[in-house]
């Protein structure tokens, strides 16, 4: 590439965004022209930079881009101006982008787990591959309600909630490959019906819901949500409609794997629940209350305040941060 005939072909496009740039209030159309200049220029930084390296004439383009980036983006804040951002409008909006996939994932999920359930109780010789029956007596009546309180209700939420945790942050980084998460979705839906079938068959099936109620109701939906997160960044791959798979890919990953840290949090409070609320002798109303609550907190979180930042645009794509950034340079 000549960068000198270069630069002169586009000097006057730079010159232009520089004054775009240094500008204090905008009209409609400079605020359109100020994003397509930018994304031009962005364009053609790169070209030079995969063809010359680094060079003069890239430095003063970058300086220029620099400049027009923070008319729309602004300056940085302090943290807990970022941290209000981001958990009252960035993460809700996330969440609300995969609410249909979460209960598509839920009611797959549910209905394997049925079907596992009632394949194994209706029949004797499955139930029996399972294990010698008095095994299976003993973890009906003793292990599966003393999991709950044979150790410490520290160490155990603690353990309960590293687990969940990294189980919804693989579905989520490693849900690319289109495998993973089946995969895991499968197991979670085996297990939870050979469980229950294990239960029913020894007349303990209402140990079985009452025990895993109180943390279960936010603890499934949380990896449901991871799931449902994995899959759409799958999908972006598969289907990234008018852009490229990189750039879709990059968009949507970037703004799907904040959903993690949302986990992260609701998956604290399912294991806190877990290994305080769940041992507890209260009444259970009382502790699949307090689990219900949770789960109702949350979905209000992901439905209520999710919607109303996805409708403000905050979806986490380019057509949005574009959309975004006008309003924000027009003010």
């Amino acid at each position: 590439m000549d960068l000198e005939a270069y630069s002169a072909a586009h000097r006057d496009e730079w010159r232009r965004l520089g004054e775009l740039a240094a500008k204090r209030r905008f009209t409609g159309a400079e605020a359109d022209e100020l994003i397509e200049r930018y994304r031009a220029g962005a364009s053609q930084l790169s070209a030079m930079k995969t063809s010359a390296g680094r060079s003069v004439q890239g430095d003063r383009l970058s300086l220029v881009l620099s400049r027009a980036r923070l008319r729309f983006t602004g300056t940085g804040t302090n943290v807990l101006h970022q941290l209000t951002v981001f958990f009252a409008v960035q993460l809700p909006a996330a969440l609300y982008r995969v609410r249909y996939t979460t209960l598509a994932v839920a009611a797959a999920t549910t209905a394997v787990a049925a079907l596992y359930a009632v394949w194994i109780a209706s029949n004797p010789e499955v139930l029996a591959g399972l294990g010698p029956y008095e095994q299976l007596r003993r973890y009906a009546e003793q292990e599966f309600v003393g999991y709950y309180s044979d150790r410490a209700e520290a160490s155990f939420g603690a353990q309960v909630w590293t687990n969940n945790a990294f189980i919804a942050a693989q579905c989520v980084a490693f849900g690319i490959t289109g495998v993973w998460v089946p995969v895991v979705l499968f197991q979670n839906a085996q297990g939870l019906g050979t469980s229950a079938a294990v239960m029913h068959e020894f007349g303990r099936l209402d140990h079985f819901f009452l025990y895993i109620s109180p943390h279960g109701q936010l603890e499934l939906y949380s990896v449901f949500v991871a799931a449902a997160a994995g899959l759409m960044i799958f999908w972006s791959w598969v289907a990234p409609g008018a852009r490229t798979r990189t750039q879709a890919l990059a968009e949507d990953g970037r703004a799907l794997f904040t959903i993690v840290i949302g986990l992260v949090l609701s998956l604290l409070v399912s294991g806190v629940i877990e290994g305080y609320v769940t041992r507890q002798d209260w009444p259970w109303p009382i502790k699949i209350g307090i689990g219900t609550i949770a789960l109702a907190a949350f979905l209000w979180y992901q439905w209520g305040l999710g919607r109303r930042a996805f409708r403000a645009g905050q979806t986490g794509d380019l057509e949005a941060f574009e959309a975004g950034a006008r309003r924000i340079v027009a003010a």
